[in-house]
């Protein structure tokens, strides 16, 4: 799944923390931005007959040595976005300037036995930390072979459950747009929500994180209620929100341009005046569907910054004549990481603490840091929905404050 921050990174731990932003800006790469992506949460590899030991190849002719693993010919979507990631991770490589890295890169085929054995050859190989895999199963497995030779891994789903010590997501997890959206929200003002939920994983993620949110900032839930994707199923989840929105200040809807504009008019043919209540989503407003649909106009959700997402299209666009899918921008930003801490983090630029630094670092996707728990803090802004387009009403932040729990 980014900002304008520069990036940071530790030094000499703890005692003193040093800004990278200057080698990245001397060595071709840019702070940027992307849309939040919740395809593979919780996702099912795709099914496949016989796991084979992947075949490799190299990028980048540096010592250190860094596995990645990727989809690269999975069936359907998930093929796709293997490629795009590694055609990403190349031009991170290239835009660096030669650093010091070589990617050893493993094609799992999209099933999680294959991806065990990548990451197991890889680290015979001499990998030093592995990136990927995609899929929320193909984590658990990579992580199981990576953590029994105490080689950290930074991995792409957006499944929080596959994370653990030594274990990282990069991905924009919902989670962390659920906090961004409810922490704006408290500050302006708003502290009742109802909240129509869709009946799926990413639903159960996101209820979850509102009722911390909405706790954790001192606010209260008047109506939950959750509806499945087609309108007859969501006539009554819906009527119940109707009835008890008027205690209501904030209405949080966390889908995509398939389905909100059809939530949003059942509500109104239920009675409720939904410029009356501030509108919520997530980083899956990031629709054209969603800003074509007058009665959200002046909605809000959380997403990064696009600046930057832009900026990264252009150039690959110009390196491979085509635009990269959206997860592109993490094998980016992984690969981009581990060439600067090579670069300045010396014997300690993959431990624990080099790695959850709680100052972050930041890249095309924006300001971020690994928690502990291998769970990941993004630097979000806040955009209101608008014609033409999403508006900027809270940037994302330049800094993190305090260290992440857990």
């Amino acid at each position: 799944m980014s900002s304008q921050s520069k990036p940071l990174a530790s030094a000499s731990m703890p005692t003193r923390r040093r800004s990278i932003a200057g080698l990245l800006a001397t060595t071709g790469l840019f702070a940027a931005g992307c849309t939040q992506n919740s395809q593979y949460l919780s996702a099912t590899p795709p099914a496949q007959s016989g796991a084979q030991t992947p075949q490799g190849v190299t990028i980048g002719a540096g010592q250190v040595k860094a596995g990645l693993i990727l989809p690269l010919s999975a069936p359907g979507n998930a093929g796709v976005a293997g490629q795009a990631m590694r055609n990403a991770a190349e031009m991170a490589i290239a835009e660096f300037k030669e650093p010091n890295v070589q990617l050893l890169l493993k094609d799992d085929g999209g099933t999680a036995e294959a991806a065990r054995l990548g990451a197991q050859q890889a680290i015979d190989e001499g990998a030093e930390i592995v990136l990927g895999p995609l899929f929320a199963q193909s984590v658990t497995y990579v992580g199981q072979v990576a953590r029994a030779r105490n080689i950290p891994v930074i991995a792409f789903s957006t499944d929080a459950n596959v994370a653990a010590s030594g274990v990282y997501l990069l991905s924009f997890l919902p989670e962390s747009d659920v906090e961004r959206i409810v922490q704006y929200a408290a500050a302006t003002g708003k502290h009742s929500f109802a909240a129509l939920i869709p009946d799926n994983a990413y639903g159960a993620v996101v209820e979850a994180s509102l009722k911390q949110a909405v706790a954790r900032h001192n606010g209260q839930i008047i109506a939950l209620e959750h509806y499945p994707h087609d309108k007859g199923g969501m006539a009554n989840p819906v009527r119940i929100v109707a009835q008890a929105s008027a205690r209501a200040d904030s209405l949080f809807i966390p889908d995509g341009g398939d389905a909100v504009p059809d939530v949003v008019a059942a509500l109104a043919g239920n009675g409720v005046n939904v410029k009356r209540l501030q509108l919520l989503g997530t980083g899956l407003w990031d629709d054209p569907r969603i800003y074509a649909t007058a009665s959200l106009d002046g909605g809000w959700y959380a997403a990064p910054d696009a600046a930057g997402y832009r900026n990264f299209t252009m150039r690959y666009r110009a390196r491979y004549k085509q635009d990269p899918v959206r997860t592109a921008t993490l094998a980016y930003d992984a690969v981009a990481l581990v060439a600067a801490l090579v670069k300045t983090q010396g014997a300690n630029r993959f431990s624990p603490e080099t790695l959850t630094n709680p100052s972050g670092f930041s890249g095309i996707d924006g300001l971020f840091r690994f928690r502990p728990d291998g769970t990941n803090d993004r630097g979000l802004a806040v955009l209101r929905v608008a014609p033409g387009g999403a508006q900027v009403v809270a940037a994302a932040p330049k800094s993190f404050g305090g260290s992440p729990a857990g």
